[in-house]
């Protein structure tokens, strides 16, 4: 009674190719695979922006406590 048997596994199986067919499936975890790409492809993009600091060529690097002191 602990766990399911072999029986109760191709029960399930069954329910889910009735209820999504045998095309839906392969669809479905194609779409979960490119949203997970895209996922990653966007975190690799935050961390090279969070590396990345352009300063423009006629603004001087000042400090920030400098910048804080003068407001």
């Amino acid at each position: 009674m602990g766990s399911f048997s072999i029986w109760h596994w191709l029960i399930v199986l069954v329910v889910v190719l009735l209820l999504f067919g045998r095309g839906k499936i392969p669809e479905l975890m194609g779409d979960m695979a490119k949203g997970i790409k895209n996922f990653r492809k966007g975190m690799g993009d935050e961390a090279e922006d969070a590396k990345t600091v352009e300063h423009r060529a006629e603004e001087p690097v000042t400090d920030t406590k400098q910048k804080a002191s003068k407001s």
